[in-house]
């Protein structure tokens, strides 16, 4: 057994740390792998290989977007991570050619690790590293050539290569040469890419930084820059190292052992991957697992807010749990317009569900348009395709049907959306795409953020079984804190359907109270009343900071006379 761990160690050390970083994206941060792939669509056809390979990077690019797509599956999407940073640091290994400090192979991959937890940071980027490490493997036979040989092969080759991987050419160019010659590679490759800028339609900055590393075309991180700079000073200095000691070797153990874990607590902002997640539950309709999460941890940002209230709302249970959570205002239900993906789509998901089918389509253009480096979107696409087919405009439909066909993840959806085009009986009898025909509004028109609750009363009027713009229009003015316009919504409502839950009964209450009116018999719960003599006489007696008003939190009158 000793002799096999002996012999077996390196690989051993391989293995464990892809089974770490395995485990760290399928088990702590699956949702990430979706939200990485949503921002793409890759497309089986000629037309989009032949795009992407008439730009520098383009094969790297069209290689890391083709690994991408298989993110759907998170379990397949964290296999391939494992795979990728275990080449990256066995390729640093081989680069390195130091016997005993096989540890310090995974700094790199470390440090790209925690780079990635940047959500900006795209996969094309570490597979043009590990083509770039493996060309310089490649080409290590040349240095049996003479000089004149390499530099004819160096200036034959940086060309492919930067044509193939993008600006990471320059890790191959410093490594492919002698030392001395290293700078003058350099200048080759930064002369190559300031003749594409030249001709082809980027600028020069976007070229530089390379098209497809980083979501945000003219800017890249620092920690990007820094991993080749690491790899080449790996590739030259570490074979001149001596061997280390043993008390030397168990150190380097024991620090590479403990910077393992900086990625995962230091790299990762869990605010923001949080939202992922709030954002990848809602666009699968587990509305049950949101409201587990928000009882788990109450939600306190805008997105996460709104992700909530609308699983509420999708639920039924708006108007008995929504003071339970954190609010923030009427925005917590209907946030504004911002010019940003993830926040867009949601906000177009809650559009969707209340039956502005025609608002909805524009937010999923918005969403799509907003996303930084032109990429389409398959989830974007998939409900361009929903919103047309309710509208009825079939041959708009088609259109994005034919590109979500070229797909493997959206083609069998594709296959069974198209066979429903023109089909009015399949789609008035579909539990959601029927029900929203019903729900929308038959006449186009622009509205204003400030006029949310009229429109959520349009939609109630038109159609008294929408029940989640019934839970809208009423909460809307008491997140607004005006409870005279909610008193006037409830009348209407409750003249329509039966429904009066319980943050309805308290603000109900709470309005007569203000009228020194008695409600009428048998509205409020005798429960509900004598709740409100309690808060009232505790609040009259020591206002805000009373003692005892806690115990009212998750009621209307503690968010409208105390807030949260």
């Amino acid at each position: 057994m000793k002799r096999f761990l002996s012999k077996y160690a390196d690989w051993l050390l391989t293995l464990f740390f892809g089974l770490v970083v395995f485990l760290f994206w399928e088990c702590r941060y699956p949702f990430a792998l979706t939200f990485q792939e949503q921002l793409q669509l890759f497309l089986f056809d000629g037309d989009y290989f032949c795009e992407r390979m008439a730009e520098p990077g383009g094969l790297a690019r069209y290689v890391g977007e083709f690994l991408v797509q298989f993110y759907n599956a998170t379990v397949i999407g964290a296999l391939i991570l494992a795979i990728l940073f275990m080449m990256v640091q066995r390729l640093t290994w081989r680069l390195m050619r130091c016997e005993g400090y096989y540890y310090l192979s995974l700094i790199p991959a470390l440090v790209l690790w925690f780079a990635m937890g940047d959500e900006n940071v795209m996969l094309v980027y570490v597979v043009a590293l590990i083509m770039a490490m493996g060309c310089i493997l490649g080409l290590r036979p040349l240095e049996r050539l003479n000089l004149i040989g390499r530099v004819i092969i160096a200036l034959v080759a940086l060309p492919l290569l930067y044509w193939l991987i993008g600006p990471l050419a320059l890790l191959v160019a410093v490594c492919m040469v002698p030392t001395w010659l290293a700078g003058l590679a350099v200048i080759y490759v930064v002369a190559l890419v300031l003749v594409s800028a030249w001709l082809l339609p980027y600028p020069l900055v976007r070229l530089a930084v390379g098209i497809g590393y980083y979501r945000f075309p003219v800017t890249i991180p620092y920690l990007l820059i820094l991993i080749p700079v690491l790899i080449a000073m790996m590739h030259y200095g570490c074979r001149h190292l001596p061997k280390p000691k043993q008390g030397v070797k168990y150190a380097l153990i024991l620090a590479i052992t403990a910077l393992l874990f900086v990625p995962q607590h230091y790299g990762f902002d869990a605010k923001k991957y949080e939202l992922m997640e709030y954002d990848y539950l809602v666009r699968i309709k587990d509305w049950n697992g949101i409201i587990a999460k928000a009882e788990q941890q109450t939600p306190d940002k805008p997105m996460s807010v709104s992700a909530t209230n609308l699983a509420l709302a999708m639920t039924n249970q708006l108007g008995e749990r929504a003071f339970e959570f954190y609010q923030r205002g009427s925005q917590g239900l209907l946030p504004p317009f911002e010019r940003n993906y993830a926040t867009t789509q949601l906000t177009g998901e809650i559009y969707f569900h209340l039956g502005l089918v025609n608002t909805a389509q524009r937010l999923a253009f918005e969403a799509m348009e907003a996303i930084s480096n032109y990429n389409k979107s398959g989830r974007a696409l998939k409900r361009l395709v929903e919103t047309n087919v309710i509208n009825g405009q079939y041959k708009v439909a088609d259109k994005y049907l034919k590109m979500l066909e070229k797909t493997i993840f959206y083609r069998r959806w594709a296959e069974r959306m198209r066979a429903m085009l023109g089909d009015e009986k399949a789609i008035n009898a579909h539990p959601l795409y029927g029900t929203l025909r019903q729900y929308r509004l038959q006449e186009d028109f622009l509205f204003s953020d400030t006029e949310l609750d009229k429109i959520c009363g349009q939609l109630f009027m038109h159609n008294h079984q929408n029940q989640m713009a019934a839970q809208y229009l009423l909460l809307l003015p008491l997140l607004d804190k005006d409870v005279p316009r909610f008193m006037q919504y409830a009348q209407y409502v409750q003249s329509q359907v039966r429904y009066n839950p319980r943050s309805c009964q308290e603000a109900i209450a709470f309005g007569f109270m203000q009228q020194r009116q008695q409600p009428p018999q048998g509205l409020i719960s005798p429960l509900i009343l004598q709740q409100l003599n309690d808060f009232s006489r505790i609040y009259s007696a020591g206002g805000k900071g009373a003692p005892g008003l806690e115990q009212f939190r998750n009621s209307v009158w503690y968010y409208l006379m105390v807030g949260k």
